[in-house]
């Protein structure tokens, strides 16, 4: 794939990662795919522990190659009071600091908000916990899934008669991660609107995991505190908008059918030879059609039961009723729409092995993303910005004898 030229809309901006795992680094990772410049800190020796995650190439995770693109690596001993200088002296440099420890770490290593505030006001920091800077549960350690359940979507999740499941990929982290880049674009722009880099107001972007779960919650509150109505698990089917269900074709597959505009309900009664049901006028409206839900997903499971999901899809398009099958990875490499937007980026590991990465998004017109390298080796990158610091070749090799990079 031939990549765009653009810098990119965040050139010029500096971005510190003090984070492992998701959350913090996957926020980094959508500034630096928008032309930041993302220096990210890593434990000498072991760096990110996402390096080992899941499947590895020559010792090194899959996933670290997207994850980790376009970001330079620094090993940093931040146990060494040489080492959290060299960090502070980086952080005070920086434009926006991401940080996902617990909360009080960084502070324990003067690297706090506050710390860092007090020397330079326009000091941005998002910091992505468990449970927030604030609160009983603050100290506590909460990973993605602890954010999942107590945000309410682990609840909803999965078959009413079974226990609730987890969504397949970590979500919960995800989800902070963007709400941590969201919150940095409106600090940065703050700070650009009370005087800029030298002299504008920075803030503190406070993410905390559950409540970034929390916010995707749709009306689950306003319904329980007016109506007393609770959500539960509804397996494939959205619950109070009919039909929206998943169903199974003859062969095996599963497809999504949302007919639930009052005029898209009417087009796929017709589409499935339901005229009676097309023709109902107590199914004419979303409020009718809720009460004999079930009836009306037993029509469309009967028909998908007579055709192939091929056969379906066409009859569905044809009635201009919204439907897809649910992709694995391998319907998604191959498909017509995937291909057309670009959604696959060809790379080549250090050997020459080639590998496809998922594309960047959003696609921006002007300014797109792109793929500059991806997930760097261990310390990559400690020479660059070492002597970018002002370090010279021997105090470099000096750090690295005792042990600080």
């Amino acid at each position: 794939m031939t990549q765009s030229a653009s810098p990119g809309p965040l050139a010029g901006i500096k971005v510190l990662e003090l984070g492992t795992l998701i959350a913090g680094p996957f926020c980094a990772r959508m500034l630096a795919e928008f032309g930041a410049e993302v220096i990210k800190i890593e434990t000498p020796g072991s760096g990110d522990p996402i390096r080992q995650w899941r499947v590895l190439k020559d010792g090194t995770s899959l996933w670290w190659s997207v994850q980790a693109r376009n970001k330079k690596s620094l090993t940093l001993n931040l146990k060494d009071a040489r080492g959290r200088a060299i960090a502070r002296q980086l952080a005070l440099e920086a434009d926006i600091i991401i940080e996902n420890y617990r909360p009080g770490v960084l502070e324990k290593w003067e690297l706090g908000y506050a710390q860092l505030q007090a020397v330079k006001p326009a000091t941005i920091m998002v910091r992505l916990s468990g449970f927030g800077q604030t609160g009983p549960m603050r100290d506590l350690p909460g990973f993605g899934a602890i954010g999942e359940s107590m945000g309410g979507l682990r609840y909803v999740s999965g078959h009413a008669d079974r226990p609730p499941v987890r969504v397949g990929v970590s979500i919960g982290d995800s989800v902070a991660a963007l709400h941590g880049v969201i919150g940095a674009m409106m600090a940065l722009r703050h700070r650009d609107a009370t005087g800029g880099r030298e002299h504008g107001q920075g803030q503190m972007v406070d993410v905390a995991l559950y409540e970034s779960v929390f916010n995707l919650m749709e009306s689950l509150v306003p319904e329980f505190d007016h109506a007393g109505v609770v959500r539960e698990r509804t397996g494939g089917a959205l619950p109070g908008i009919v039909p929206s269900n998943t169903y199974t074709t003859a062969d095996g597959e599963n497809i999504v059918i949302a007919g639930n505009g009052d005029a898209i309900f009417k087009r796929l009664m017709l589409a499935i030879g339901r005229i009676d049901l097309a023709g109902d006028p107590g199914l004419a409206r979303n409020d009718g059609r809720v009460p004999r839900t079930e009836e009306i997903d037993a029509a469309i499971q009967a028909w998908c039961d007579g055709r192939d999901i091929a056969a379906a899809l066409t009859v569905l398009k044809a009635a201009d009723v919204p439907a897809g099958k649910i992709y694995s990875v391998r319907d998604m490499m191959t498909d017509p729409q995937f291909l057309a937007r670009d959604m696959f980026e060809q790379h080549h590991f250090p050997d020459g092995t080639p590998v496809k990465l998922p594309a960047i998004s959003p696609k921006l017109s002007a300014t797109p993303g792109r793929t500059q390298w991806m997930g760097p080796t261990l310390g990559q990158h400690n020479d660059e910005v070492l002597a970018a610091l002002g370090y010279s070749a021997a105090q470099i090799a000096e750090l690295r004898d005792g042990g600080v990079v």
